[in-house]
């Protein structure tokens, strides 16, 4: 019995140790270098955290927790998304979106904000799959910015304008602001799908967004400009101007290469001057929806005469700014799969 016992022993012994001999899994190589990976995925001054092409979706969402050249931009979007989620829930404590007709700007702001920032997060991290996806994903990203760029036309209109300014642009302020979003999307998607660099490829890409930009914003500058109030009777006043102060920054940063250019090659993870635009532009949408609120909250009996008459008139461009862009990025999508088929013949 006692042999048996023994010879069971050392026969679990052996087992293990030949376990042990067995080679373990290599763990999966997370970033290349530059050279590794096609030019189209090449950052100015950043030589290294890229992120291999064609592996499994499970590999490029594992990701999310190692440290890649693209890390900081999608956790500062991801966070900010989740951030703008727990704040719809305290506003759906206090706001009535189903009764009160004159609350459905504030949501689409709040909607909108959200999927620019989902979209983006998405786009930063599942962009290196291949070179198809990696046009596909920042065309969706700028599906959403087009998205984002209508509901601020739309929130500042409905609750931030002064009525000497709703006067004069009542007519072709949202039909405008609707097409100059979906401009903006189109030649965002132009200027990636082309890679066209200079003076060309930035034109299609920033001069529509900067129209956009001017004709979304103007109700809050002509706001700050006239404003009979002191600033503490309006107290919106100064995350509006809080606000304008981010965007120009992160503007600043995004139609720029620094600080990177400074440091080449010392800013593969942290300080992208793409990831300090992520950051003022969050500030940006923080400010945005706060003073948003504020005025949605205390400026009831101007935008209620202003817009009595038809409340819901923004609704279908809206809608109409969605579906447009998003039609758009799947006609370049499909534009870009023609282009990489003829590549490889």
């Amino acid at each position: 019995m006692a042999m048996a016992v023994s010879q069971k022993f050392s026969q679990l012994l052996s087992s293990l140790w030949h376990v042990g001999q067995k080679p373990l899994q290599p763990e999966p190589v997370f970033t290349v270098d530059r050279a590794e990976v096609p030019p189209l995925f090449w950052k100015p001054y950043i030589y290294a955290g890229y992120r291999p092409l064609h592996q499994t979706w499970c590999f490029y969402f594992r990701t999310l927790f190692q440290q890649h050249n693209e890390a900081v931009n999608v956790w500062t979007h991801l966070l900010a998304a989740l951030a703008l989620l727990l704040r719809l829930v305290i506003l759906v404590g206090s706001v009535d979106f189903r009764e009160d007709p004159h609350a459905l700007p504030l949501f689409i702001i709040v909607l909108a904000s959200f999927t620019y920032l989902s979209f983006s997060a998405l786009a930063h991290l599942l962009q290196a799959k291949s070179e198809f996806w990696h046009y596909s994903f920042f065309f969706l990203d700028y599906v959403g910015v087009a998205v984002y760029q209508f509901g601020s036309a739309l929130a500042h209109f409905y609750y931030a304008i002064e009525p000497s300014w709703h006067a004069q642009v009542q007519a072709i302020f949202l039909p405008m602001a609707a097409f100059l979003a979906w401009l903006s999307c189109a030649g965002s998607c132009y200027n990636k799908y082309s890679q066209k660099p200079g003076l060309l490829g930035r034109t299609c890409q920033e001069v529509p967004s900067a129209l956009a930009y001017a004709l979304d914003i103007s109700p809050v500058v002509h706001r700050i400009i006239v404003s009979p109030l002191p600033a503490e009777d309006d107290p919106a006043l100064l995350y509006h101007k809080c606000q304008v102060v981010f965007f120009l920054l992160a503007a600043a940063f995004f139609s720029t290469v620094m600080p990177e250019s400074w440091f080449p090659g010392s800013c593969h993870i942290f300080g992208q001057g793409h990831q300090v635009f992520h950051v003022f532009l969050v500030l940006c949408t923080l400010a945005q929806l706060e003073a948003v609120t504020l005025d949605y909250q205390a400026r009831k009996p101007i935008y209620e005469a202003l817009h009595a008459r038809c409340p819901h008139n923004f609704s279908g461009l809206f809608l109409l700014t969605v579906g447009s862009s998003i039609l758009t990025a799947l006609l370049l999508s499909q534009l870009v799969r023609r282009k990489l088929h003829q590549k490889t013949k």
